[in-house]
């Protein structure tokens, strides 16, 4: 029986591809999610995603601060989502894919939160990003300035505008459903 050693190198790379795994594996639903938040389609969703994880692994080493990966991969799905959308990547083929699920701390009325986050998909991308950042992931502002690359004050005043297209745009279904709770 042949025992193979490895070397430094190898445990290194092989430490660095456990660590990687172990991030993708914790962290891939709740990403998919905010994915699916900033793209509305599913299959974009999840190459955003698997796009996002191959610039993270390309880059593994040189992210000194894991606290903040995170924020990290969602700038790359960021980034990378902006990229698409200015080349005007036309999809021949819509999924009608339902979300994928959400966290169990989501206590809300299914057919509402569908309403509301369809409302979001039709905002532009820059509000699109900070209203997901702020109501799905919980950043505060300084968090999502951080995030897109943009001042604070940027980040409220895309909050505002996204808050107000909203506003004009929910259906009076829903805010009369509100009343009846």
């Amino acid at each position: 029986m042949h025992t193979a050693v490895m070397s430094g190198v190898e445990m290194s790379e092989a430490a660095r591809d456990a660590d990687f795994s172990a991030y993708m594996a914790a962290r891939q639903a709740a990403l998919l999610r905010t994915a699916f938040l900033l793209t509305g389609d599913l299959a974009a969703a999840e190459d955003l995603v698997q796009s996002a994880f191959a610039k993270l692994y390309l880059s593994w080493d040189k992210v000194q601060n894991r606290e903040s990966l995170d924020g990290y991969v969602r700038r790359i799905m960021i980034n990378e989502n902006n990229s698409l959308w200015r080349r005007a990547w036309k999809r021949s083929e819509v999924t009608t894919a339902v979300m994928p699920d959400r966290p169990v701390t989501d206590e809300y009325d299914e057919g509402r939160v569908a309403a509301v986050w369809e409302l979001v998909r039709s905002l532009p991308r820059k509000q699109r990003a900070v209203i997901v950042l702020r109501y799905y992931e919980h950043l505060s502002e300084a968090e999502i300035a951080h995030t897109l690359g943009v001042s604070t004050g940027t980040v409220k005043s895309q909050a505002s505008r996204a808050l107000a297209a909203l506003r004009e745009r929910v259906p009076d279904a829903l805010i009369s459903g509100e009343e009846e709770r």
